[in-house]
């Protein structure tokens, strides 16, 4: 129980430096400097006014100063983190594969809520995650190097497949470079079984969620939706069951 409090404090506090990522990357922002702000009236956030989800909830999700509302994409942020490692532990425990995992969901989690806001994925995510995935796989017991090749091959060669296969059909962008760029990074981690795993999840979902906007919210069906914000919520599922429930389906076809 102790180490559980452990990690939900720090999660809580990982999670707030993660919205820093959300919201200085797109606007190519420096980490560092100036401290936060708010982005409204740029009166400096107070330490206390800056707790994690408590802060939230004191300042009824508005700014101290001007009232301007805080997006609510913080506190859930804040709270999918620790909940996130949460899960990790219950998987893979304090170990190494633990902790690489923790950063490897640190950056779904960014990516997935960046392109939600901003349809963009950033290369300074997920390139360094590529290389960082890939050099892991040499020090793995469940991932070698050449499944991790194969996985950021295969997915990313999948999507990238389906842009060309439609830019030659409707001569425009059905998807976006960045979704090749993130499946390379998540195929490299998860191997390929995982990668098409992952890809069909988030292709399942990403089609329910069209459905949705097109036939309730009376969007056309040239509607666009953020493929990474389904690519990353997948990913970590398949990170968290994917393999078991690979297993339990081919079960069903072997003979008695």
């Amino acid at each position: 129980m102790e180490k559980i409090i452990y990690i939900i404090l720090f999660g809580l506090a990982w999670g707030s430096f993660l919205n820093v990522l959300i919201y200085r990357i797109p606007r190519k922002m420096s980490l560092l400097t100036p401290p936060s702000s708010c982005p409204e009236c740029h009166n400096k956030i107070k330490f206390y006014h800056n707790i994690p989800v408590f802060s939230y909830i004191w300042l009824k999700g508005k700014c101290r100063y001007c009232g301007a509302k805080i997006p609510l994409s913080y506190p859930l942020v804040e709270m999918m983190t620790p909940l996130t490692f949460i899960l990790l532990y219950d998987k893979f425990s304090l170990s190494p594969h633990f902790f690489i995992s923790c950063l490897f969901t640190s950056a779904l989690i960014v990516l997935c809520v960046i392109d939600y806001n901003h349809q963009i994925l950033p290369d300074i995510i997920t390139l360094p995650g590529l290389v960082l995935a890939v050099v892991y796989s040499l020090f793995r017991t469940d991932l070698n190097l050449l499944d991790s090749l194969l996985g950021a091959v295969s997915g990313a060669g999948f999507l990238l497949a389906v842009y060309a296969l439609y830019y030659f059909i409707r001569k425009k962008e059905g998807l976006g470079m960045g979704d090749v760029t993130m499946m390379l990074f998540i195929g490299s981690y998860l191997g390929w079984k995982m990668s098409f795993f992952t890809l069909l999840l988030a292709s399942f979902a990403g089609a329910f969620v069209g459905i949705f906007f097109v036939f309730f919210k009376k969007k056309s069906f040239q509607y666009s939706l953020p493929f990474g914000t389904f690519l990353a919520p997948a990913a970590l599922f398949s990170l968290l069951w994917g393999n078991q429930i690979l297993e339990a389906y081919l079960q069903l076809f072997k003979t008695p």
